[in-house]
């Protein structure tokens, strides 16, 4: 029997990820679908708090069992940011391309022998028949000098994980991305959790 699940995004690429990570056993649900088109607030300072900010906010207009997640790129050199403003970085309206421009330019103004580790974080707030159970994942790697590749979103283009020989999240496929991502760890985290 499939579930349906709400997923606090209106992100097409964080919902096909979700997809292709959750299997056929789920159908995936939008708060479009629900008739919400607004913002969905996020106003925490940390992504745990975001995360359950977002999936609190779905589910006091639609009462659906839903899931939210907040994803933040944590950079060592920059003391943990962008963090819970991954996504508007560079302001509040800008573009993943703006953000991008700005963590690399922020780096290469620290100077060429600036360490380049960093990680992606993810939290997960499921709401299952009005109980809240939370995952995370995360992977560890490095910021690129320059963008290279064209898959994914986001910060893909600048992002070396470990173990790939170089190469940025926007250059292994789908599924090698999926593998290895901190949302896919945190999503089978879930998924596993549903399949009890």
């Amino acid at each position: 029997m499939m579930t349906s699940l709400l997923f606090a995004t209106g992100n097409k690429g964080k919902l096909r990820e979700a997809s292709e990570i959750l299997g056929p056993d789920y159908e995936l649900v939008t708060p479009a679908q629900f008739g919400i088109t607004e913002e969905i607030p996020e106003t925490g300072e940390t992504l745990e708090e975001n995360s359950v900010q977002k999936a609190e906010y779905i589910y006091a207009r639609t009462g659906a069992d839903c899931f939210a997640d907040d994803t933040g790129l944590e950079v060592d050199c920059l003391d943990g940011a962008p963090g819970v403003y991954t996504a508007r970085y560079a302001g509040e309206h800008c573009s993943f391309d703006d953000n991008m421009e700005k963590l690399l330019a922020e780096m290469a103004a620290l100077g060429p022998d600036v360490p380049r580790t960093a990680r992606f974080r993810s939290v997960i707030t499921l709401i299952l028949n009005g109980e809240k159970r939370f995952f995370e994942g995360c992977v560890e790697g490095r910021i690129a000098l320059l963008r290279s590749g064209v898959k994914g979103f986001g910060y893909d283009p600048v992002f070396i994980p470990e173990g790939f020989g170089g190469k940025t999240f926007a250059e292994i496929s789908e599924e090698e991305k999926n593998a290895v991502s901190h949302r896919g760890k945190a999503l089978r985290a879930m998924a596993a959790y549903l399949a009890k």
